[in-house]
């Protein structure tokens, strides 16, 4: 068994993997890592915990990383831990100015995207930011753009006005809200549709009509059905790249 996990500036998700296909999905908040171990046992098992024998993480949050190592060191006894970019490198070269500042995820959702694709392409990572990273045909990192997350947006609505509330992300039912809730609802959602595409045409643009979109994360195919230039979404995109690396070290 081997625990491919990803962490992020807000949550954990985590995927048991057999060796063939994922067995177990979950995500756990950045807020009770310290609580991981009662997550191990709920999600995986007692006997599955035991079989452990690789967990991989990849991480943009080295605080956070610290307790997730120490959890699985503690309660995945025979778990090797490894840490990608300090106990292995991820095989993406990255064409930009400082490549040390390129995180994890954004790497192997790339080298996901690319073994998808198979050609140069565009992956959309709608996380706690929104970012557009740029592949090449010959799976090369070539640089991106980084914007406010969903999640920020609605925040600064509701913390920096005094009568506007909190609210869910979803599709509308209409264009043209006809109260504060469904007003808010269509500006979140047609804004960052529109954001997304808006960026999307430039950099199609700049890098040849060719150019394959992928999008991931948890809204990842609720913005893919109004986008004009989203048409493919896959949410495991960077448990996939830790896929990659693990088929590559295992030789297969």
């Amino acid at each position: 068994m081997y625990l491919l996990m990803d962490l992020g500036n807000t949550s954990l998700t985590a995927a048991l993997h057999n060796g063939e296909r994922f067995l177990t999905r979950f995500k756990v908040p950045v807020g009770r890592l310290h609580m991981l171990w009662d997550d191990f046992q709920r999600e995986l098992g007692e006997k599955d915990m035991r079989r452990v024998s690789l967990a991989v993480l990849a991480s943009v949050n080295p605080s956070a990383a610290y307790d997730v190592e120490k959890t699985v060191n503690e309660w995945l006894p025979v778990a090797h831990f490894t840490l990608l970019g300090r106990d292995q490198e991820i095989p993406v070269r990255a064409l930009v100015d400082h490549p040390e500042e390129v995180g994890a995820d954004r790497l192997l959702a790339a080298l996901a995207a690319h073994r998808r694709v198979k050609d140069a392409c565009i992956v959309v990572d709608l996380g706690t930011a929104i970012t557009f990273d740029a592949v090449s045909e010959r799976a090369e990192y070539l640089g991106g753009i980084i914007c406010p997350g969903i999640g920020m947006s609605i925040s600064g609505l509701f913390t920096k006005t005094a009568r506007l509330p909190m609210v869910d992300f979803r599709e509308p039912e209409k264009l043209i809200g006809t109260n504060t809730v469904g007003s808010m609802q269509s500006g979140l959602y047609y804004g960052t549709i529109g954001m997304i595409d808006g960026i999307l045409e430039r950099m199609i643009e700049d890098l040849g009509p060719q150019t394959r979109t992928v999008a991931t994360g948890g809204q990842a195919a609720l913005i893919t059905r109004g986008s004009r230039f989203l048409k493919e979404a896959d949410e495991d995109l960077t448990l996939e790249g830790l896929q990659i690396i693990w088929e590559r070290s295992a030789g297969k």
